[in-house]
């Protein structure tokens, strides 16, 4: 009989909702669906080992209770946060008596990426022998925060962020089961997933924290907004978020898509991120990605760096954003960026060749009686300013490494080039 505290004791409605079956998990179907990876293993009842990497909220927890009970596991819960090697210890010896005995276990720990890496090399011998199948959660990634031998082991399978439609569906399960509608108007229902950001746990609270309100009329989104919490963003700029929006903001900006850019830089910004960090990331832009197609691509980023260090946020972040639209919309060229990785390459394989004598400087007289300097002509001396001397080490043919496009600036150098060429060929016409 449950006692008067069990039956007043809380039972959050995102627990009353747990699916029962995998086939309930909404957003996963690559996953648990019949032709999923996982699914197939419940098919089979053989599960291998695997690392479930994704969001908040998305099912992470869930699949791993439900794998145990499809395939008739002992469930053994752990979460690294509270745990430690001791811990890890008693599950292990606490499997190896099971499986004398017939029975497997699952060791399902939540957060495996706060495990340092001579815990995570604990679980590698009961692993490799299968005295349990290991079922890790995380939210980062796991290429970053777990051992190459640990992964090796397990299987990587990613959770998707719940989208729109799976929200909706958490959303209507959670009406059938309190009896009655969310009082939200269709705006207001829309921008309550837009809080939950993808996360199906952080939505069932919200409804759950609206199930308490006395009864009214349906809140507007202004209404709701007084009500419930807004979530900060998801982005944590020391983990992966922070690798990811960077390269998202990089990558619009190389593809000339100011909206796209000026996007993912609000994001950036909104989830707390240095403003330092995405100048030095746009300088560097302007400099790979821009180069000499528009000179004053570098100027701008150095420009609104200074801004920036000038007038501080909010107001300078405002320079910030003039200075991603200005790259956004400038001519693309990596050409330089190019040229100077073939130069160290070449640079790298030809070792320690000595320039040819006829541009070395010669100071001293016996530099001199050694040919230092020996048939050099100074350029500003000739009647077009170009010498057309040989400047790579003797030996070595010549190489083109810049090759400019015919993009913004970098056409007018391209006629520059043009014309150093043909005097360079008239030059190496020996004259009769």
């Amino acid at each position: 009989m449950s006692t008067l505290f069990e039956s007043q004791a809380p039972h959050p409605l995102a627990d009353r909702l747990r699916p029962q079956r995998l086939a309930q998990i909404v957003g996963q179907e690559h996953l648990i669906g019949p032709d999923g990876p996982i699914g197939r293993m419940v098919a089979r009842r053989q599960l291998s080992s695997m690392i479930l990497w994704g969001p908040p909220g998305c099912g992470k927890t869930t699949i791993a209770r439900l794998l145990a009970h499809g395939t008739d596991l002992v469930f053994e819960p752990l979460s690294a946060v509270f745990s430690g090697v001791a811990d890890l210890r008693k599950v292990f010896d606490a499997a190896r008596k099971r499986r004398e005995m017939g029975q497997g276990t699952l060791l399902f720990v939540d957060e495996i990426h706060r495990f340092n890496r001579a815990q995570q090399d604990a679980f590698l011998p009961v692993v490799e022998d299968g005295t349990v199948i290991l079922v890790g959660a995380t939210t980062e990634n796991p290429s970053f925060e777990l051992i190459g031998a640990l992964l090796s082991r397990a299987q990587v399978f990613v959770l998707r962020r719940l989208d729109d439609d799976d929200l909706e569906t958490l959303l209507q399960r959670a009406e059938e089961h309190l009896g009655d509608p969310v009082p939200l108007t269709s705006e207001s229902r829309t921008a309550l997933r837009a809080m939950a950001d993808g996360d199906g746990r952080f939505l069932l609270n919200l409804v759950e924290e609206l199930a308490r309100l006395p009864a009214g009329d349906r809140l507007g989104p202004v209404e709701l907004a007084r009500v419930v919490q807004r979530r900060a963003p998801l982005y944590d700029k020391a983990q992966e978020g922070h690798y990811n929006l960077i390269s998202a903001l990089h990558k619009s900006l190389r593809g000339s898509d100011t909206d796209a850019a000026l996007y993912w830089l609000a994001r950036m910004l909104a989830g707390g991120e240095d403003p330092i960090y995405i100048l030095r990331r746009l300088t560097r832009a302007a400099v790979e990605d821009i180069g000499l197609a528009d000179p004053q691509a570098v100027v701008q980023a150095l420009a609104a760096w200074d801004t920036y260090d000038r007038l501080g946020s909010p107001e300078g972040e405002l320079a910030i954003a003039q200075c991603v639209i200005y790259l956004a919309t400038a001519p693309k060229s990596n050409a330089a960026y190019q040229a100077f990785g073939e130069a160290r390459r070449m640079a790298r394989d030809t070792g320690s060749l000595m320039p040819p004598m006829h541009i070395l400087n010669a100071p001293t007289r016996l530099m001199r009686d050694l040919g230092y300097g020996k048939g050099y002509v100074y350029d500003h001396a000739t009647e077009e300013g170009f010498s057309g001397q040989n400047y790579f080490p003797d030996g070595m043919a010549r190489r083109t490494f810049y090759r400019p496009g015919e993009r913004g600036f970098e056409r007018e150098i391209n006629k520059r080039l043009d014309y150093w060429e043909k005097l360079r060929e008239r030059a190496a016409v020996p004259s009769e």
